[in-house]
């Protein structure tokens, strides 16, 4: 409750569609140069395929120059497998190789000069390492045999090999891309982890580089890289919430490390966060029911690196927050067997938003480890955020007006008595046993628990001029999730064709406890969101006001499912098909909480069973391109009326959404380019602004292209972007009166570029210059379509500067400006909804390793 105490121009779309043109042809124009990855201190992973004796020599051609492209090459013509951190590669170079050479032979030729050796950490497994640390083992080991380094090959770049080892998801995460932006692959559900271009879904991984590079300091602030994904929740409120493919997905939503109804319901904070990885459409059959139709983000938490990390940050973020994150990892065990990464950060103070500050602590743990057949991993979180003067996301306008022009970004409808104070811990397990060279049993399961205390406004615009009608609300509650899976997973022959079968049996449970209490009397206001009207300290007394630690049970919701795929692959996997279906089983419960006699009983009971197909395909004529295509379908718990609806806390029937998609893919080896088009339909639910009523009315269609392209086009050149084209309709209304409209908060396009420019080292060596554009076209606010927001442009800038330390450690300087313009817009108009977008905000950070 510190910071509380404290008392605390838009761009056109036809120049952002010729920057997008730009970035594809850039991307078209690249020569076929190998991928690298710039990071620092981003654990880089490089595989190929079983490998022959060690005697065996093998012919090598690597031209000299910098280290870590070198490395690249190395691993997939000598078929050894290498897992390090780039901060050691980062600025090296190397003299290169030509001939025909014993494996550990050139490895120690390509490292000459360099100031690097390598070690094994397990039998199939070589890293680098810097002699400096002795206590390490960091020397050559040349009774590494090399016949012992048999590895089944995940893929060093998003153009290695189709189908994945039958290993499961336990340590580092698939390598980074050119440019360490984004990972070559991710997670798909239970089909554990693919290469982008072996994947029939549409899937994008933002590295622990790119997190830290754009400062982000919650979920929302990395997946605005996505052009599918926009934030329909205000900055400044206690949550983070997200529309992708023009359908809604709450953070309760987001998976952790593959855990559904486990990580925070409300805002995720990113210190203990490697990976962010986004799979777009349904995904019924890869997470059992838990994933929304729009798409699934899963989070994939910190683990140590095989060198030992000490690295602090201190963060300055206007207008007067102060934000410090010590980041430690070590590896223990003869081999490095056991690992252990904490995270612990601390941040409060002022915002960029009058009267709002924000006070938040984070800490967590990451435990793992790794043997031969064993791999097991177990995380610990805890978080708290104390809000004052928080946004609401449930603002909206009357349906005689049209929506009146965003106010002024920085000025808090919210007054200095209002607060929202969230506390959470989570605690996660997976372990993994191959009991059979190709086949893998696996298990995971978590626990986490969510309270949330507030005293906040939400606002009805009732006029042009920014009149409103100001609403206190009140409604502690308390968030329950227990998530529990087990498999398998196999890969055999039978003839010509090759499977990869996968079997999984999940059960996750979410519990709400709320309600209970006699409502005290709280103000309802008139203001003006131009000029707001703020209530004086000791409006309401907050002491008596009821805490979420004793509340009833509200809603209780069990998902249960089996799910089973089979990929089969023909012709050294270039053709690639999935053939799947999970039988699923949503029993959802609500519960009256008004205080009386019927305190606790039953309100309200729906169970629904269904088996949902999948189909989905690969094809790859090429090493470098693959066409794909997907069925696939969701069954989602129904949803429950928000607390601005006169029929608040209703709870709805689960209901079933599908997809249909086909897209291609090319990696140009420094450049990678996708395309998607799809169709999903779902059940529409919506709060009509007029009647305040929120139901499942209809059916939404929505259609898109999707293009998107990422990598480093030119040495020293890094850039991350797409443009979304959607087209929602509603198909299906009560009435048909509003058939053929278009959908509400759903923009026509959406485009972004992030791009880095390293500065030639003559000119200023070690300096970065970033930037960044995001375009949102104009969005329906109703369903009659009378009533709209304008498209919005936000730019950023900024610069990063990397040098060595006293200590020849890294140092890195980061400044970012969001929003340089200081524009006014409605950020989102979804689910009948208004949300600002933030001001001008100013980000300086020093990291710095020990």
């Amino acid at each position: 409750m510190a910071a509380r105490e404290r008392g605390v121009a838009c761009g056109r779309l036809a120049g952002l569609a010729l920057a997008g043109v730009s970035l594809l042809a850039l991307g078209l124009g690249t020569a076929q140069a190998q991928a690298q990855a710039t990071s620092r201190g981003v654990p880089k992973r490089t595989e190929a395929t079983p490998v022959a004796a060690p005697a065996d020599a093998v012919a090598l051609s690597i031209p000299d120059g910098p280290l870590e492209p070198a490395l690249v090459r190395f691993t997939e013509q000598a078929k050894v497998k290498l897992v390090y951190g780039t901060d050691l590669t980062q600025s090296l170079t190397t003299t290169g190789l030509e001939g025909t050479f014993p494996p550990l032979e050139a490895l120690g030729r390509l490292l000459d000069g360099t100031g690097l050796s390598y070690r094994r950490v397990s039998p199939s497994t070589l890293t680098l390492v810097n002699p400096r640390y002795a206590q390490l083992g960091g020397r050559p080991e040349e009774t590494v045999r090399l016949d012992e380094i048999v590895v089944e090959g995940r893929p060093a770049t998003a153009r290695a090999a189709g189908l994945p080892p039958p290993t499961g998801t336990v340590g580092q995460p698939p390598p980074p891309f050119a440019g360490g932006q984004v990972a070559t692959g991710t997670r798909v559900g239970f089909l554990g982890n693919r290469s982008v271009l072996t994947t029939p879904f549409n899937v994008t991984g933002f590295t622990e580089k790119l997190i830290a590079d754009q400062q982000a300091r919650t979920l929302a602030d990395v997946v605005l890289n996505d052009a599918s994904v926009r934030n329909d929740a205000p900055a400044f409120s206690e949550r983070d919430s997200f529309f992708i493919r023009g359908f809604s997905v709450v953070n309760l939503d987001v998976g952790f490390d593959g855990l559904f109804y486990l990580a925070n319901p409300r805002r995720v904070f990113t210190e203990g966060i490697e990976r962010v990885e986004i799979l777009k459409g349904p995904t019924a059959l890869l997470n059992g029911g838990t994933g929304r139709v729009g798409g699934t983000i899963n989070l994939i938490p910190k683990r140590a690196y095989d060198e030992p990390l000490t690295r602090l940050t201190t963060t300055y973020l206007s207008d007067s927050q102060v934000w410090t994150h010590a980041d430690l990892g070590r590896r223990f065990g003869p081999n490095g067997e056991w690992g252990a990464r904490a995270n612990l950060s601390y941040r409060n103070g002022n915002t960029a938003l009058d009267k709002n500050a924000i006070e938040v602590g984070v800490a967590t743990l990451g435990l793992d480890y790794r043997g031969e057949r064993l791999r097991a991993s177990l995380d610990l979180v805890h978080n708290t955020q104390n809000i004052t003067a928080p946004t609401s996301l449930f603002n909206s306008v009357a349906a005689n007006i049209p929506v009146p022009r965003a106010p002024n970004p920085r000025l808090n409808t919210a007054s200095s008595l209002e607060y929202i104070d969230t506390r959470q811990n989570m605690a996660a397990g997976r372990i993994e046993y191959d009991i059979l060279p190709d086949t893998t049993l696996y298990a995971a399961g978590g626990v986490s628990r969510y309270n949330e205390d507030f005293l906040t406004s939400f606002y009805q615009v009732t006029s042009l001029t920014g009149r409103a009608t100001n609403t206190l609300a009140i409604q502690p509650q308390e968030i329950q999730g227990l998530t529990g899976e087990v498999g398998l997973r196999s890969k055999f022959q039978t003839g010509f064709l090759g499977h990869f079968l996968t079997v999984s049996a999940v059960e996750a449970n979410n519990r709400n406890y709320r309600g209970g209490f006699v409502a005290p009397t709280l103000p309802v206001f008139q203001t003006n969101i131009y000029d707001p009207v703020h209530l004086p300290r000791g409006s309401v007394n907050t002491a008596l006001l009821p805490r979420s630690n004793d509340r009833p049970l509200f809603t209780e919701l069990s998902a249960r499912s089996v799910g089973i795929a089979d990929t089969l692959s023909l012709g050294e996997d270039r053709f690639l098909l999935t053939l799947g279906g999970r039988f699923q089983e949503i029993d959802q419960q609500s519960y009256n909480t008004r205080p009386g006699p019927t305190l606790g009983a039953l309100a309200s009971t729906y169970e629904r069973g269904r088996f949902s197909p999948a189909i989905a395909a690969v094809f790859r004529p090429t090493e470098a391109l693959s066409f794909y295509g997907n069925y696939i379908e969701a069954l989602e718990p129904g949803p429950t009326a928000p607390v601005a609806a006169i029929n608040a806390n209703e709870v709805f029937a689960p209901i079933v959404s599908r997809q249909q998609e086909i897209g291609a893919k090319y990696d140009f080896g420094t450049v990678a380019v996708t395309a998607s088009l799809f169709e999903i339909e779902q059940p529409n639910a919506f709060t009509d602004n007029a009647t305040r009523r929120f139901s499942v009315s209809g059916l939404q269609r929505n259609r898109g292209l999707e293009l998107s392209a990422f990598g480093e086009p030119l040495p020293g050149v890094r850039l991350l972007g797409g443009v979304t084209f959607l087209d929602g309709r509603l198909v299906r209304t009560p009435g048909g009166t509003f058939d053929g409209n278009r959908a509400p908060g759903v923009p026509d396009v959406a485009f972004n570029l992030y791009g880095e420019v390293d500065l030639p080292p003559w000119l200023a060596p070690g300096l970065t210059l970033t930037g960044r554009a995001i375009y949102t076209s104009g969005q329906f606010y109703n369903q009659a379509n009378t009533q709209s927001v304008p498209d919005w442009t936000r730019f950023d800038a900024g610069l990063r500067y990397t040098f060595r330390g006293a200590t020849d450690k890294p140092v890195t300087i980061r400044a970012v400006v969001e929003n340089v313009f200081d524009n006014a817009y409605w950020a989102s108009a979804a689910r009948g909804f208004l949300a600002v977008g933030a001001p001008r905000t100013v980000i300086v950070s020093a990291t710095m390793d020990f």
